[in-house]
């Protein structure tokens, strides 16, 4: 596409086949399981998306990502995969799958799909083998065995702690029943370590990429991108030596960390690029990969996955010094490297950003970052004696419509187009998430985010579907159903469908320059095609500057700009 090109000036089928649609695509994130359920057993599925295309279509957005829809038992909400080239049948099946990737691609509409590179499911068949298998034998080095430290191998191989808590080894029981060697697993027990050493491996995964792209996946999102290949040559470093090692200012950044981020596993993503540009257009990718700021170009690479979240966004204060610097940055190390920015405030695994906006500005959602309750402010949830709603959401649409005018691609989570909050008080034995039960009274978890979606103002399950739903849904989720906003001039939902429709049809280049305000509390940039964004981080209205109004995420006062208000104009 040229760069004086614009997404609203293509047909569904150009958009389609344009080999640069994901640069400043707007997508959709979907939790499969809480999106839309079409049989009535408290489950959404596919058939419950494809039923919802003409929404989507609606919306305006360009792709939708489908978080895990794989065989699991949901130890990790979908995240522990049994079978990396099935439909779990809870969810429906491939011919579903089929059916569904077609609708969307009738409606001009492209499919990520989520995949889980960097460990299976305890269930999956090639575990079932290793622990069936003796020591040394080639179905055990498809994962990561050691035996234990201690006169009887009794204690873990090292002090290694889980990212859902505890440790990161688990034993096993030999198959003549004597306890056995111990295999790590960096989240959940149930979800063992693959060993991306073993070619094997690496086979069977570029196998699973053209599975799924010979069935219409257009790109994959890639779970824990940085954690793949590791190093655990004897001695293994205690936690005490690998805190001592780290001399990056937001982790390891030389690449030597034992399964962080390490440098060889760039040589998964060539092999995986190589794939990608077999088909037409290439499929595209982009790494979750929480690592140092100067090492995200490598993953954003296109000779590598082509794109890497960046959440700096996400992870800042409602502040327009730190959202100035996070663009600027940002644009910089994407121009420099030739990928494509990306840009994101909610997904399936943080509080969502209307609640986040709404509580105390400490810093709550950086990573480590604690409350006052010394809680992690990224899983705690919403005290509701500190929660302010009304700005929360006025905050969220603000940083939200500024994050659309910004060059690159915009990631966006179900439910966030109706300004849905977080629900935080579902009662402990509703609770799915196994961050909850392994670290209680630090983490709340991630459930409150993957409530199922409310269609309607009424009924059991707000329209979800004729079953109930598998996480309790409150009852103010009635003022946030689609049916509520649907047509209603200054909701969310309208808001968003209007945003997304100008973004098509303004978005050219994909550069940025920034105009002067002369306010600390103005940010205020312009993009080609004489479009440009004007956010108010202010305490009080401001005067805007000369040109037509396109949308503004607030009603304007006397032509003024509101505080938390981003307006676009031209």
């Amino acid at each position: 596409m040229s760069t004086t090109a614009t997404l609203a000036t293509l047909s569904d089928s150009d958009r389609l086949s344009d080999p640069n649609w994901w640069r400043q695509a707007s997508v959709y994130q979907i939790y499969p399981r809480s999106f839309a359920d079409s049989n009535g057993d408290g489950i959404g599925d596919l058939n419950g998306i494809t039923a919802k295309v003409p929404y989507l279509k609606a919306l305006g957005i360009d792709a939708v990502w489908l978080s895990p829809f794989y065989p699991s038992a949901l130890a990790d909400g979908g995240y522990d995969v049994d079978d990396y080239r099935d439909v779990d049948p809870k969810l429906g099946t491939l011919e579903d799958f089929d059916a569904m990737a077609k609708a969307l691609h009738d409606a001009g509409i492209k499919l990520i799909a989520d995949i889980v590179p960097n460990h299976s499911s305890n269930r999956h068949d090639w575990f079932k083998e290793a622990l069936a298998a003796p020591k040394g034998s080639p179905a055990r080095d498809r994962y990561i065995f050691r035996d234990g430290k201690g006169p009887n191998g009794e204690f873990p191989p090292s002090d290694w702690d889980s990212v859902f808590g505890g440790p990161a080894w688990e034993r096993i029981t030999e198959p003549d029943g004597t306890p056995g060697q111990w295999y790590m697993h960096i989240f959940a027990k149930e979800q063992p370590d693959l060993n991306w050493a073993n070619r094997e491996i690496r086979d069977d995964f570029l196998k699973t990429l053209r599975f799924w792209s010979d069935r219409g996946v257009d790109g994959f999102r890639v779970d824990v991108a940085h954690a793949l290949t590791k190093d655990l040559t004897e001695p293994l470093l205690s936690k005490l030596e690998l805190s001592a090692a780290n001399t990056g200012v937001d982790g390891f950044d030389d690449g030597t960390h034992p399964f962080w981020d390490r440098d060889e596993v760039h040589e998964v993503y060539t092999e995986w690029r190589e794939v990608f540009n077999e088909y037409n257009p290439p499929r595209t990718a982009v790494a979750e990969a929480w690592v140092h700021a100067s090492r995200r170009a490598r993953y954003a690479s296109p000779q590598g996955l082509g794109q890497a979240f960046n959440f700096d966004l996400l992870q800042a204060d409602f502040d327009p010094a730190e959202y100035r610097e996070i663009i600027t940055r940002n644009l910089a190390e994407a121009a420099a490297t030739g990928a494509s920015s990306t840009w994101v405030f909610s997904n399936h695994d943080v509080v969502r950003h209307a609640t986040r906006y709404g509580l105390p500005q400490i810093a709550k959602a950086k990573a480590g970052a604690k409350g006052q309750d010394g809680k992690d402010w990224l899983l705690a949830g919403a005290p509701a004696d500190q929660l302010d709603v009304e700005l929360g959401e006025r905050r969220a649409r603000a940083a939200t419509l500024l994050m659309l005018a910004v060059p690159g691609s915009a990631y966006l989570y179900q439910g966030e187009e109706l300004g849905l909050q977080e629900v935080a008080d579902i009662p402990e034995s509703e609770r799915q998430d196994p961050s909850f039960f392994r670290n209680k009274g630090v983490e709340i978890g991630r459930d409150g985010c993957r409530v199922p979606l409310p269609w309607k103002v009424e009924g059991t399950s707000f329209g979800f579907g004729e079953g109930g739903s598998h996480l309790p849904q409150p009852d103010w989720f009635s003022k946030y159903a689609v049916e509520a906003e649907d047509g209603t001039e200054g909701s969310a939902l309208e808001l968003y469908r209007k945003a997304l429709k100008l973004r098509r049809e303004l978005q050219t280049g994909e550069e940025l320059e920034w105009v002067d305000s002369g306010s600390p509390d103005i940010l205020h940039f312009k993009r080609p095609n004489g479009w440009q964004s004007v956010t108010n981080f202010g305490k009080v209205a401001v005067a805007l500057p000369a040109g037509e109004v396109l949308v503004s995420s607030a009603a304007l006062e006397d032509g003024k700009l509101p505080a938390n208000t981003t307006a676009w104009l031209r």
